[in-house]
């Protein structure tokens, strides 16, 4: 099999690299989400599916897309390492964490190659502690890091329903853009690009996802969240997929949602590659 440096041959300007971020170790209450790449692309398949996107895109041994396995790391801060060693090949980057905390590396390495970020965030959690019992690059963190670090212009947050006072400060301090549950789903968003798509599977339901660390009630349907992807109409430069706890799920269930949107964002990356070609 080929090594990380090898794959990185393949990877050229339009490409998207897959890589796999086997990493739970700040998890705040159950690990579990590094066993996650692997159980999201056995579900992707999976022969109860297939491999096409709704637009009708087969995802499956596309020329543009290479999958890189894992990514190689000792620690948790040789993530960003890794990751710019992909960008500096011209291609974006689709992420299967792992827990949330990996995002603060990844769009800690996208920030100098995509100056005026703006990130969408879907999920139940702001993550915008200052820090969480004691870890600063807790999973309920990285976005107070990435905002105090001026790594994104801006922040859109979507399927909030657990702030606490704290986070509401935070919130207020770095100025994000919080649509809460309680008021329901936005009927327009209106992103800017270059976009980062951070996508929790927290968001959701536990109804559509037991297979997560953190059940928090009265989240989205896999439809809405599907509705969300769909609608994106600025360049995708980068996404993560993160917070499938396997040792949760069951059936295999909240697998095959992530993998399902695992493929319909890597088709919408896809999709903006082919406008820009």
């Amino acid at each position: 099999m080929p090594d990380f440096q090898e794959k990185l041959q393949q990877l050229h300007s339009g490409a998207i690299a897959i890589a796999g971020i086997p990493f739970d170790a700040y998890s705040s209450y159950l690990q579990g989400a590094a066993e996650a790449p692997a159980r999201i692309w056995e579900a992707f398949y999976s022969d109860s599916a297939n491999t096409f996107a709704e637009d009708g895109a087969d995802m499956n041994a596309h020329p543009s897309i290479v999958d890189l396995g894992a990514l190689p790391f000792k620690d948790y801060q040789d993530i960003s390492a890794s990751v710019s060693q992909i960008l500096a090949t011209g291609a974006r980057l689709l992420s299967l964490g792992g827990d949330h905390s990996i995002a603060y590396p990844i769009i800690r390495a996208h920030a100098p190659f995509h100056p005026g970020l703006t990130i969408l965030q879907l999920d139940a959690h702001g993550d915008l502690y200052d820090e969480f019992e004691g870890n600063r690059y807790s999973h309920a963190c990285p976005f107070a890091r990435i905002m105090e670090e001026g790594l994104a212009t801006r922040l859109v947050q979507v399927g909030i329903r657990t702030l606490t006072r704290h986070q509401r400060e935070q919130a207020k301090r770095f100025g994000v853009e919080v649509h809460e549950m309680r008021f329901g789903l936005p009927s327009k968003l209106e992103l800017e690009g270059p976009l980062y798509l951070s996508l929790d599977l927290d968001v959701l339901d536990p109804a559509f996802a037991p297979g997560v660390s953190h059940h928090e009630p009265g989240g989205l349907s896999v439809r809405e969240v599907l509705n969300i992807i769909h609608a994106i109409d600025v360049p995708i430069i980068g996404a993560d997929i993160v917070e499938l706890n396997p040792r949760r799920d069951i059936n295999g269930v909240t697998a095959m949602v992530a993998a399902k949107f695992f493929r319909e964002v890597l088709a919408g990356m896809w999709r903006e590659g082919r406008r820009r070609e």
